[in-house]
């Protein structure tokens, strides 16, 4: 009965004393641009850190050559010693759009010492913007898998002048058409949610901060501040940590939408698991104690109550099975956002533990020297000293 009554708290924590992050309700498509004619309107540079991505830059770096943003915009694409022909597509790319001007082509130094592949090349591109004979006012961080529509600009902008935001980011709707991705996706959207509240993080007086990397509107002046990317150079999880960097300077805001879309596929579950698996255990700190209480936690927490609903007395069959009921019943708007049948919320205790085995498997490979394996390198984390 202790286990079952500990779940059922558990859930109603989250239900009522968790920044109401099941609710799906940040959204930054709920903003209207303005209709007056502004004086000017700020000048916004795109960078776009790509390592290769020649099967989904063409469409990623089209939709932002096509934003219909009235400011002086232009955007860069940073090489990161691509194998492929990424930057000769994204070159091609600006052509057939007829805005060859509005597009350089840059290619990523040699890794520096402790950096993180994606941030060197982010860093590339801000130094680029600071050299600039017009620096921009806003740097917009953009994964190249990552398709928008042609006012998300212009609502982003919108957005962080109307509140006086340093950092606005959207969360892009993820790709959801396979069987895996259908089963797992929503799920994953759910989790980050309830480790970061959306809520919690928009609040200024809450130290909460968080953001998702693929959209990432950034106040140039307050990076400077804060000490540029080199503050977190070494971060494998770099939004969030962008995210904690840049609220000690100002409000940030982070948001879901329909107008970002991720190009990037997950055929089956090795491809969510490997998606997983490359930062899991690095938002555990690394840390063993955290490891194991994240196992027994999730095992009360989502695999107790089915365990317990089919077994044991009357009453612990009957607050195990609410309990499980309150949890599907609690995924239902994520799954709604992502038009999947609600019938996926029953089974939000066998998708936990997948996640679950993906986190172990993340902290195997850190073990073994293979943690954040991404395209062909491994991140080796500065605490560990090698």
């Amino acid at each position: 009965m202790g286990v079952a009554l500990l779940a059922c708290v558990s859930w109603l924590y989250l239900l009522f004393m968790r920044g109401g992050f099941w609710r799906v309700a940040e959204h930054v498509d709920d903003i209207c641009p303005t209709t007056e004619t502004r004086d000017a309107w700020p000048r916004v540079l795109a960078i776009v850190p790509a390592r290769n991505e020649a099967g989904l830059i063409a469409a990623s770096i089209g939709s932002l050559l096509r934003q219909d943003y009235r400011g002086a915009f232009h955007v860069v694409v940073v090489d990161d010693h691509s194998t492929d022909a990424t930057a000769a597509i994204a070159c091609q790319t600006a052509a057939a759009c007829e805005v060859p001007e509005r597009l350089n082509v840059l290619s990523s130094p040699r890794l520096g010492d402790r950096w993180t592949g994606k941030l060197w090349a982010m860093n590339c591109g801000v130094l680029h913007a600071n050299a600039m004979v017009e620096p921009p006012t806003y740097l917009w961080f953009s994964d190249a898998d990552i398709s928008y529509a042609p006012n998300t600009l212009t609502q982003l902008v919108t957005r962080a002048q109307a509140d006086g935001l340093v950092l606005t980011s959207l969360m892009a709707r993820l790709h959801c058409e396979s069987f895996a991705e259908r089963a797992l996706i929503p799920a994953f959207v759910f989790f980050f949610r309830m480790l970061y509240p959306f809520a919690w993080v928009n609040q200024p007086q809450r130290r909460m901060a968080a953001a998702a990397g693929g959209c990432m509107l950034v106040q140039r002046d307050a990076l400077h501040d804060a000490g540029g990317l080199a503050a977190i150079r070494d971060a494998l999880i770099d939004d969030c940590a962008l995210g904690r960097l840049l609220k000690r300077r100002g409000r940030i805001w982070l948001g879901l939408t329909e107008h970002a879309r991720s190009l990037r596929a997950c055929h089956g579950v090795g491809d969510v698991r490997r998606m997983v698996r490359r930062s899991a255990y690095a938002q555990l700190r690394y840390s063993p104690w955290l490891l194991v209480g994240t196992v027994a936690a999730m095992a009360v927490t989502y695999l107790a109550p089915p365990l317990l609903a089919v077994g044991g007395a009357a009453a612990v069959r009957l607050l195990a099975a609410a309990t499980w009921l309150l949890m599907a019943a609690m995924l239902q708007p994520t799954l709604r956002f992502y038009g999947v049948s609600r019938w996926w919320g029953l089974a939000l205790p066998a998708i936990a533990a997948a996640y679950l085995v993906f986190t172990l498997d993340s902290a195997y490979q850190h073990w073994r020297g293979r943690g954040g394996a991404w395209k062909g390198r491994v991140h080796i984390p500065a605490t560990d000293g090698r």
